[in-house]
């Protein structure tokens, strides 16, 4: 198993770090205990962590810098068009962006060749498309299940094509996609609604999954119906916002609300149960804090644990759960 970092945030317009996620989750692998309840032989297959090309990141820096004026222009309701300089920069960094998804694309398409089985980890949300680019050469036909704060259903947010809030509208334009289901949403505009309600889109809104909770529905029979849902392939895509925020608070747009990391475990373990084969993952948007590497832990450990879910998917040895004596 091999999992690509793609360390990159141009397009954030909140909180920034996502770029220092991939490293950070790595730091505190080491003190992740592999003997996974769940499991127990996870490890033994070896999950390797490739090496991102160091342009990645500089390019990152490069264009991060371009845009944040583009950003302050807008917050200040002027028109990007009206000014030559923003709009020749905003030209640049829609192009870097492209690029950027190719050579992702052709990174990941690198190891699956080798006959691998490839994640992705960011990074900001707009690090996956080329790893969707990827997937669809291999496969006629898959959903994505999305668990996230966001619909990040916007077309070309902010002007940048390829910006965090715009991933899921992007891969609405890969054909071979023919579903996303998005669980823990609390944060979207007009635009998305209207995306999502002509596209194929299939939409578990934090306030609805809580009233149905609050009325007797378990997270089970909820789980049931999200995983039903969806197609008989699928790419998870994490933004870890979707969280409840205490467990990854330096995330770059946090929303209050959201679901508990027990409860995500347990419905990607439910999916990897299923006759549907988890074809890949990506998990973004981790930022690591400046006084302790609380969020890179929890990164660690959600990895960790995808990694498990893609690998019984596919009906590698992982062990069975590990069962202790309670009387």
């Amino acid at each position: 198993m091999v999992i690509v970092p793609v360390p990159w945030e141009v397009t954030v317009s909140y909180g920034a770090g996502a770029s220092e996620g991939p490293d950070a989750i790595m730091d505190a692998s080491f003190q992740v205990d592999l003997n996974h309840q769940e499991f127990p032989e996870l490890w033994k297959l070896g999950i390797y962590m490739d090496q991102a090309p160091e342009h990645w990141a500089e390019n990152s820096e490069k264009y991060k810098s371009l845009a944040q004026p583009i950003i302050e222009a807008l917050e200040n309701g002027e028109a990007v068009e009206t000014f030559p300089a923003l709009q020749a920069d905003l030209d640049k960094i829609n192009r870097a962006c492209a690029t950027m998804n190719d050579e992702v694309k052709a990174r990941i398409l690198h190891w699956m060749d080798q006959g691998k089985l490839v994640a992705l980890l960011g990074g900001d949300h707009s690090t996956p498309l080329g790893y969707y680019q990827a997937l669809a050469t291999k496969h006629d036909s898959f959903g994505i299940l999305h668990l996230d704060a966001h619909m990040d259903l916007r077309i070309a947010y902010e002007g940048f094509t390829y910006s965090h809030a715009s991933i899921m509208y992007n891969a609405l334009q890969i054909p071979q996609i023919s579903k996303i289901v998005q669980v823990g949403i609390r944060d979207f505009c007009e635009q998305e609604v209207d995306v999502a309600q002509k596209d194929r889109v299939i939409v578990h809104t934090d306030m609805d999954l809580k009233q149905e909770t609050f009325e007797g529905v378990t997270w089970q029979q909820q789980c049931d119906t999200i995983i039903a849902a969806l197609p008989e392939k699928v790419a998870i895509s994490f933004d870890i916002d979707g969280m409840f925020p205490w467990y990854c608070p330096n995330t770059g747009t946090p929303v209050p609300g959201g679901f508990s990391f027990e409860q995500a475990t347990y419905l990607l373990s439910r999916l990897a149960a299923t006759n549907k084969q988890i074809i890949g993952f990506d998990l973004v948007e981790v930022a690591p804090g400046e006084s302790d590497d609380w969020d890179g832990n929890v990164g660690a450990r959600m990895l960790f644990h995808m990694c498990g879910v893609l690998a019984k998917s596919n009906k590698l040895k992982v062990g069975e759960k590990i069962a202790f004596k309670r009387a």
